[in-house]
C-alpha cells in the first residue's frame, strides 16, 4: 500500500512548530507494512491543500492529512479536501450526534463549523478533543494536535497494510565514506536494504521483510565495522 502524508499549517512552514506528526505517522504506517512515498507540508490555504491532495489521491492508495481541523478562521483543511474531491462542506449529522451524545456538548454552544465535513464523508470521532476527522475517497483527515491525531489514527490503523518490514540499527564511529565496501557486501549477502545516516556516529539502518535475515545482516555488519562504544 503506497501512502502520501500531507501536514497542514503555516506554523510548520514558519518553524514555530516542529513537525512531529509526520515522523510519527511515517513510523506507524511503515510498521503496518505501508510505504510512505511522499511527505508534504502546505500552508493554511484552501487552494494549496486541494491541489496537493488531489494530485496525491490520484497517485497513491491513501492520503493522510493532518492539521487545520476546527471552526476557527485558519482551519481550512476540510474545505481543501472537499474541494479536492468536488464536494461541499456540510454539517455532518453523525458528527453532531457524536459531539452532543458522546462528547457531552450542547449543539447551540458549539462554534459554527465544528461538525462540518465533506459531504458523504465517514466521520472519525475525536476522543481526545473536539473537532472530528473524516475519511473520503481514500483521504484520511486527522487533527494536528499530536495526542488527538495519534488517537484518531489508531481508529483506522488496520485500514493501512502491506508486507511487514523489520529493522535493526548498527552504530559505527567509522566515517561514512569508508563504509561503502561493507555496505555493498552486506546487501550482496543478505536480502536487506541499508540506510546510512551520519551524525556524531554513523547510524546504519538495515531493513527487510524477513526478520531473521535482518538480524543476521545486523550481526554480520557488527563484525565488520568498528561499532560505536555506546552500542558495544
Amino acid at each position: 500500500m503506497r501512502v502520501a502524508v500531507v501536514t497542514v499549517g503555516d506554523e510548520l512552514l514558519a518553524g514555530d512548530t516542529v513537525n512531529t506528526n509526520a515522523s510519527w505517522l511515517c513510523e506507524r504506517l511503515a510498521a503496518r507494512g505501508a510505504r510512505v512515498e511522499r511527505v508534504t507540508t502546505v500552508p493554511d490555504r484552501v487552494s494549496d491543500i486541494a491541489r496537493v491532495v488531489n494530485e496525491y489521491r490520484a497517485d497513491y492508495d491513501a492520503v493522510v492529512v493532518t492539521g487545520g481541523l476546527g471552526p476557527t478562521h485558519d482551519d481550512l483543511t476540510m474545505a481543501g479536501v472537499a474541494a479536492a474531491v468536488g464536494r461541499e462542506v456540510v454539517e455532518h449529522e453523525e458528527a453532531m450526534a457524536w459531539l452532543t451524545d458522546r462528547g457531552g456538548y450542547i449543539a447551540d454552544e458549539l462554534a459554527e463549523g465544528t461538525a462540518h465535513l465533506p459531504a458523504r464523508a465517514r466521520m472519525l470521532p475525536n476522543e481526545e478533543g473536539v473537532a472530528p476527522g473524516a475519511v473520503v475517497e481514500g483521504i484520511y483527515v486527522l487533527p494536528g494536535v499530536p495526542d488527538e491525531m495519534k488517537a484518531m489514527f489508531e481508529l483506522v490503523a488496520e485500514e493501512f497494510d502491506g508486507e511487514a518490514t523489520f529493522a535493526r540499527t548498527v552504530m559505527t564511529n567509522e566515517p561514512e565514506s569508508g563504509l561503502l565496501d561493507r555496505l555493498r557486501d552486506v546487501q550482496a549477502a543478505f536480502d536487506v536494504t541499508v540506510g546510512s545516516y551520519p551524525g556524531e556516529n554513523v547510524r546504519l539502518k538495515l531493513s527487510g521483510t524477513d526478520e531473521t535475515e535482518v538480524e543476521e545482516a545486523a550481526a554480520w555488519l557488527r563484525e565488520h565495522v568498528d561499532v560505536a562504544p555506546a552500542e558495544e
